[in-house]
Protein backbone atom coordinates (compact mmCIF):
# COMPACT_ATOMS: atom_id res chain seq x y z
CA UNK A 1 0.00 0.00 0.00
CA UNK A 2 3.03 2.34 0.05
CA UNK A 3 2.25 3.07 -3.60
CA UNK A 4 -1.09 4.56 -2.54
CA UNK A 5 0.76 7.39 -0.79
CA UNK A 6 0.53 8.86 2.66
CA UNK A 7 -2.55 10.95 1.91
CA UNK A 8 -4.59 7.82 1.20
CA UNK A 9 -3.13 5.91 4.15
CA UNK A 10 -3.84 8.89 6.40
CA UNK A 11 -7.45 9.00 5.28
CA UNK A 12 -7.97 5.30 5.90
CA UNK A 13 -6.30 5.14 9.30
CA UNK A 14 -7.32 8.48 10.77
CA UNK A 15 -10.94 8.19 9.65
CA UNK A 16 -11.05 4.82 11.40
CA UNK A 17 -9.55 6.36 14.52
CA UNK A 18 -11.98 9.29 14.51
CA UNK A 19 -15.01 7.02 14.13
CA UNK A 20 -13.80 4.67 16.86
CA UNK A 21 -13.16 7.56 19.24
CA UNK A 22 -16.62 8.97 18.60
CA UNK A 23 -18.15 5.62 19.53
CA UNK A 24 -15.95 5.13 22.61
CA UNK A 25 -17.02 8.53 23.93
CA UNK A 26 -20.66 7.40 23.95
CA UNK A 27 -20.16 4.09 25.77
CA UNK A 28 -20.26 2.89 29.33
CA UNK A 29 -16.72 1.48 29.40
CA UNK A 30 -17.58 -0.84 32.28
CA UNK A 31 -19.84 -2.96 30.06
CA UNK A 32 -18.65 -6.48 29.31
CA UNK A 33 -17.69 -7.16 25.70
CA UNK A 34 -17.92 -10.39 23.76
CA UNK A 35 -14.20 -10.97 24.51
CA UNK A 36 -13.91 -13.13 27.64
CA UNK A 37 -12.59 -11.07 30.55
CA UNK A 38 -12.53 -7.81 28.60
CA UNK A 39 -14.87 -4.90 29.10
CA UNK A 40 -15.09 -1.97 26.73
CA UNK A 41 -12.52 -0.51 29.14
CA UNK A 42 -9.89 -3.16 28.34
CA UNK A 43 -10.50 -2.87 24.60
CA UNK A 44 -9.87 0.86 24.75
CA UNK A 45 -6.92 0.57 27.14
CA UNK A 46 -5.33 -1.90 24.76
CA UNK A 47 -5.53 0.59 21.89
CA UNK A 48 -4.35 3.53 23.96
CA UNK A 49 -0.99 5.22 24.28
CA UNK A 50 0.33 5.18 27.86
CA UNK A 51 3.55 6.23 29.53
CA UNK A 52 4.50 2.56 29.85
CA UNK A 53 3.12 1.49 26.45
CA UNK A 54 3.85 3.52 23.32
CA UNK A 55 3.74 1.01 20.52
CA UNK A 56 4.17 3.38 17.59
CA UNK A 57 7.14 5.14 19.20
CA UNK A 58 8.86 1.78 19.63
CA UNK A 59 8.06 0.76 16.04
CA UNK A 60 9.51 3.99 14.67
CA UNK A 61 12.67 3.45 16.72
CA UNK A 62 12.88 -0.09 15.39
CA UNK A 63 12.56 1.09 11.78
CA UNK A 64 15.18 3.81 12.29
CA UNK A 65 17.71 1.45 13.82
CA UNK A 66 17.14 -1.48 11.48
CA UNK A 67 17.17 -3.81 14.46
CA UNK A 68 16.60 -7.53 14.02
CA UNK A 69 14.90 -8.10 17.37
CA UNK A 70 12.42 -10.77 18.36
CA UNK A 71 8.75 -9.87 17.81
CA UNK A 72 6.97 -9.15 21.09
CA UNK A 73 4.40 -11.59 22.42
CA UNK A 74 1.11 -9.72 21.89
CA UNK A 75 -0.81 -11.65 24.54
CA UNK A 76 1.82 -10.89 27.17
CA UNK A 77 1.88 -7.21 26.20
CA UNK A 78 -1.92 -7.01 26.30
CA UNK A 79 -2.06 -8.68 29.71
CA UNK A 80 0.55 -6.29 31.13
CA UNK A 81 -1.04 -3.12 29.76
CA UNK A 82 -4.63 -3.95 30.64
CA UNK A 83 -3.64 -5.03 34.16
CA UNK A 84 -1.57 -1.88 34.72
CA UNK A 85 -4.45 0.40 33.70
CA UNK A 86 -7.41 -1.61 34.91
CA UNK A 87 -8.37 1.15 37.34
CA UNK A 88 -7.82 4.07 34.95
CA UNK A 89 -10.68 6.55 34.87
CA UNK A 90 -12.92 6.98 31.87
CA UNK A 91 -11.24 10.33 31.12
CA UNK A 92 -7.78 8.74 31.29
CA UNK A 93 -8.75 5.93 28.93
CA UNK A 94 -10.26 8.30 26.36
CA UNK A 95 -7.19 10.54 26.61
CA UNK A 96 -4.95 7.52 25.94
CA UNK A 97 -6.97 6.71 22.82
CA UNK A 98 -6.59 10.29 21.58
CA UNK A 99 -2.83 10.11 22.16
CA UNK A 100 -2.65 7.00 19.98
CA UNK A 101 -4.59 8.69 17.21
CA UNK A 102 -2.45 11.84 17.48
CA UNK A 103 0.82 9.88 17.46
CA UNK A 104 -0.27 8.23 14.20
CA UNK A 105 -1.23 11.58 12.70
CA UNK A 106 2.15 13.05 13.66
CA UNK A 107 4.01 10.16 12.06
CA UNK A 108 2.09 10.50 8.80
CA UNK A 109 2.50 14.30 8.72
CA UNK A 110 6.04 14.77 10.01
CA UNK A 111 8.29 11.72 9.72
CA UNK A 112 10.38 11.30 6.54
CA UNK A 113 8.68 9.24 3.87
CA UNK A 114 11.77 7.03 3.64
CA UNK A 115 10.72 5.45 6.93
CA UNK A 116 7.56 4.08 5.35
CA UNK A 117 9.41 1.20 3.67
CA UNK A 118 11.92 0.64 6.49
CA UNK A 119 11.40 -2.68 8.26
CA UNK A 120 10.10 -2.56 11.83
CA UNK A 121 9.87 -5.41 14.32
CA UNK A 122 6.11 -5.87 14.76
CA UNK A 123 4.15 -8.59 16.50
CA UNK A 124 4.05 -10.55 13.23
CA UNK A 125 7.71 -10.06 12.31
CA UNK A 126 9.74 -7.49 10.39
CA UNK A 127 7.49 -5.70 7.91
CA UNK A 128 7.51 -2.16 6.46
CA UNK A 129 6.59 0.51 8.97
CA UNK A 130 3.79 1.91 6.79
CA UNK A 131 2.19 -1.54 6.67
CA UNK A 132 2.22 -1.58 10.48
CA UNK A 133 0.69 1.90 10.62
CA UNK A 134 -2.03 0.88 8.17
CA UNK A 135 -2.49 -2.26 10.26
CA UNK A 136 -4.14 -0.02 12.84
CA UNK A 137 -7.13 0.18 10.50
CA UNK A 138 -7.55 -3.60 10.76
CA UNK A 139 -7.23 -3.57 14.52
CA UNK A 140 -9.62 -0.64 14.92
CA UNK A 141 -12.22 -2.23 12.63
CA UNK A 142 -12.10 -5.53 14.54
CA UNK A 143 -12.26 -3.85 17.96
CA UNK A 144 -15.09 -1.59 16.77
CA UNK A 145 -16.98 -4.77 15.92
CA UNK A 146 -16.15 -5.97 19.45
CA UNK A 147 -17.65 -2.79 20.90
CA UNK A 148 -21.00 -3.46 19.22
CA UNK A 149 -21.57 -5.95 22.05
CA UNK A 150 -21.13 -2.98 24.42
CA UNK A 151 -23.69 -0.81 22.65
CA UNK A 152 -21.61 0.81 19.89
CA UNK A 153 -23.03 1.40 16.44
CA UNK A 154 -21.60 -0.98 13.80
CA UNK A 155 -18.57 0.37 11.92
CA UNK A 156 -19.39 1.99 8.57
CA UNK A 157 -18.48 0.42 5.25
CA UNK A 158 -15.41 2.59 4.65
CA UNK A 159 -13.86 1.55 7.98
CA UNK A 160 -14.49 -2.11 7.21
CA UNK A 161 -12.90 -1.69 3.78
CA UNK A 162 -9.86 0.02 5.32
CA UNK A 163 -9.55 -2.89 7.72
CA UNK A 164 -9.60 -5.33 4.80
CA UNK A 165 -6.98 -3.26 2.96
CA UNK A 166 -4.71 -3.43 6.01
CA UNK A 167 -5.27 -7.17 6.35
CA UNK A 168 -4.42 -7.67 2.67
CA UNK A 169 -1.28 -5.53 2.86
CA UNK A 170 0.17 -7.25 5.93
CA UNK A 171 -0.57 -10.71 4.55
CA UNK A 172 1.07 -9.75 1.26
CA UNK A 173 4.14 -8.49 3.12
CA UNK A 174 4.44 -11.77 5.00
CA UNK A 175 3.95 -13.81 1.84
CA UNK A 176 6.76 -11.91 0.10
CA UNK A 177 9.01 -12.26 3.16
CA UNK A 178 8.39 -16.01 3.15
CA UNK A 179 9.29 -16.19 -0.55
CA UNK A 180 5.82 -17.29 -1.59
CA UNK A 181 4.50 -16.65 -5.07
CA UNK A 182 0.74 -16.35 -4.87
CA UNK A 183 -2.25 -14.08 -4.80
CA UNK A 184 -5.47 -13.75 -2.82
CA UNK A 185 -8.57 -11.58 -3.01
CA UNK A 186 -10.87 -10.68 -0.13
CA UNK A 187 -14.12 -9.96 -1.97
CA UNK A 188 -17.25 -8.26 -0.64
CA UNK A 189 -20.47 -7.11 -2.31
CA UNK A 190 -19.01 -3.57 -2.24
CA UNK A 191 -15.67 -4.62 -3.74
CA UNK A 192 -12.58 -5.75 -1.95
CA UNK A 193 -8.80 -6.00 -1.89
CA UNK A 194 -6.26 -8.40 -3.27
CA UNK A 195 -2.51 -8.86 -3.36
CA UNK A 196 -0.02 -10.62 -5.58
CA UNK A 197 3.33 -11.61 -4.05
CA UNK A 198 6.58 -13.28 -4.95
CA UNK A 199 10.07 -13.37 -3.48
CA UNK A 200 10.75 -9.84 -4.76
CA UNK A 201 7.80 -8.12 -3.11
CA UNK A 202 4.04 -7.71 -3.26
CA UNK A 203 1.43 -5.38 -4.68
CA UNK A 204 -2.00 -4.57 -3.26
CA UNK A 205 -4.91 -3.66 -5.49
CA UNK A 206 -8.50 -2.51 -5.06
CA UNK A 207 -10.90 -5.06 -6.53
CA UNK A 208 -14.22 -3.95 -8.06
CA UNK A 209 -17.45 -5.52 -6.84
CA UNK A 210 -18.29 -8.77 -8.58
CA UNK A 211 -14.68 -9.56 -9.50
CA UNK A 212 -13.49 -13.02 -8.50
CA UNK A 213 -10.31 -14.06 -10.26
CA UNK A 214 -8.23 -16.82 -8.74
CA UNK A 215 -7.87 -17.61 -5.02
CA UNK A 216 -10.41 -15.65 -3.01
CA UNK A 217 -12.58 -15.61 0.07
CA UNK A 218 -15.92 -13.92 -0.53
CA UNK A 219 -18.38 -12.56 2.01
CA UNK A 220 -19.63 -9.47 3.79
CA UNK A 221 -16.80 -7.20 4.94
CA UNK A 222 -17.62 -7.54 8.63
CA UNK A 223 -17.82 -11.33 8.33
CA UNK A 224 -14.43 -11.49 6.60
CA UNK A 225 -12.88 -9.47 9.43
CA UNK A 226 -14.60 -11.62 12.06
CA UNK A 227 -13.24 -14.76 10.40
CA UNK A 228 -9.75 -13.35 9.87
CA UNK A 229 -9.44 -12.26 13.50
CA UNK A 230 -10.72 -15.53 14.93
CA UNK A 231 -13.87 -13.92 16.32
CA UNK A 232 -15.93 -16.59 14.57
CA UNK A 233 -15.20 -20.06 13.31
CA UNK A 234 -15.38 -19.64 9.52
CA UNK A 235 -16.32 -23.28 8.85
CA UNK A 236 -20.05 -22.91 9.74
CA UNK A 237 -20.16 -19.66 7.75
CA UNK A 238 -18.95 -21.57 4.69
CA UNK A 239 -21.49 -24.32 5.32
CA UNK A 240 -24.24 -21.68 5.35
CA UNK A 241 -22.75 -20.06 2.22
CA UNK A 242 -22.15 -16.80 4.05
CA UNK A 243 -18.47 -17.22 3.19
CA UNK A 244 -17.41 -18.66 -0.14
CA UNK A 245 -13.92 -19.99 -0.82
CA UNK A 246 -12.64 -19.88 -4.40
CA UNK A 247 -9.58 -21.81 -5.69
CA UNK A 248 -8.69 -23.51 -2.43
CA UNK A 249 -5.49 -24.86 -3.92
CA UNK A 250 -4.30 -21.33 -4.61
CA UNK A 251 -5.05 -20.30 -1.04
CA UNK A 252 -3.04 -23.23 0.25
CA UNK A 253 0.05 -21.81 -1.42
CA UNK A 254 0.05 -19.31 1.45
CA UNK A 255 -0.06 -21.99 4.14
CA UNK A 256 3.68 -21.65 4.97
CA UNK A 257 2.94 -18.18 6.35
CA UNK A 258 0.84 -19.74 9.11
CA UNK A 259 3.65 -22.05 10.14
CA UNK A 260 6.12 -19.15 10.21
CA UNK A 261 3.84 -16.63 11.96
CA UNK A 262 0.99 -18.37 13.80
CA UNK A 263 -0.61 -15.08 14.85
CA UNK A 264 -0.99 -13.56 11.41
CA UNK A 265 -4.17 -11.76 10.46
CA UNK A 266 -6.15 -14.02 8.19
CA UNK A 267 -4.63 -17.17 9.66
CA UNK A 268 -8.06 -18.67 10.35
CA UNK A 269 -9.01 -18.21 6.70
CA UNK A 270 -5.90 -20.09 5.57
CA UNK A 271 -6.72 -22.79 8.09
CA UNK A 272 -10.21 -22.87 6.61
CA UNK A 273 -8.69 -23.62 3.21
CA UNK A 274 -6.67 -26.45 4.71
CA UNK A 275 -9.75 -27.84 6.42
CA UNK A 276 -11.75 -27.57 3.20
CA UNK A 277 -9.12 -29.78 1.58
CA UNK A 278 -9.51 -32.28 4.41
CA UNK A 279 -6.47 -31.15 6.34
CA UNK A 280 -6.18 -30.76 10.08
CA UNK A 281 -5.88 -27.54 11.99
CA UNK A 282 -8.28 -25.14 13.61
CA UNK A 283 -8.81 -21.49 14.03
CA UNK A 284 -5.63 -19.87 15.26
CA UNK A 285 -4.09 -16.64 16.33
CA UNK A 286 -5.05 -13.01 16.14
CA UNK A 287 -3.10 -10.07 14.81
CA UNK A 288 -2.49 -8.26 18.08
CA UNK A 289 -3.41 -11.03 20.51
CA UNK A 290 -7.04 -10.02 20.91
CA UNK A 291 -7.13 -7.89 17.83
Amino acid sequence: MADAGRDEISRMVLDAWDGFLAQAETLDLSRDSRLPGWRAHEICVHLGCWEDHQALRDLIASARSGEQGTPPDPDAVNARVTAAHRSASREEVLAALRRSRDATARYLAEEPVELDTALAVSVVGRIPLLSVVLGQAYEIAVHWLDLVSCGAEPPPADVLQSGLAALTDVTGALAADTGITGRVTLATPDGGWGFAADGQGWQVRRVPAGTIDGPAVEGAADLLLEAASGRINPVPAVARRKLKVHDVGGLLQLAPIVQKVPGIPGGPILQLAARTMGGAGGVIGRFFGRG
